[in-house]
């Protein structure tokens, strides 16, 4: 499987780190408590991954998460563990020859461009 480039890793996580501070937002003030966005993003990466495969902002930048074994979608376990170990970090700058973090290795994922799919 061919790897997804960093800008559109980066851009997926920039869109999906607003929609985590909005929501994040509603829960308490972010710059009092720093810990509702990082949740939200845990969780969002749990729900989204585990069951569609994309979160909004990999929708948007066209790539997905997907099992590095057999291309299937990851689960919500695996997705929880990968948002996680994301929201430390220092995983997510470690990366082998196939652009996958740590995040992605522990979780046995790996992040690839999809194409949209057509109507009808």
């Amino acid at each position: 499987m061919e790897p997804a480039s960093l800008g559109r890793r980066f851009g997926a996580l920039i869109i999906d780190w607003v929609l985590c501070l909005l929501v994040g937002s509603m829960i308490a003030d972010p710059v009092r408590a720093g810990w509702p966005p990082v949740l939200v993003l845990i969780l969002e990466y749990g729900f989204f991954l585990g069951l569609f495969a994309q979160t909004p902002g990999m929708f948007l930048t066209r790539i997905a998460c997907v099992s590095h074994r057999d291309g299937g979608r990851i689960g919500i376990p695996r997705a929880l563990l990968r948002g996680l170990l994301l929201a430390l970090l220092v995983p997510a700058l470690i990366m082998d020859d196939q652009r996958r973090g740590l995040h992605d290795r522990w979780s046995g994922s790996i992040v690839i461009p999809v194409t949209p799919r057509s109507a009808g």
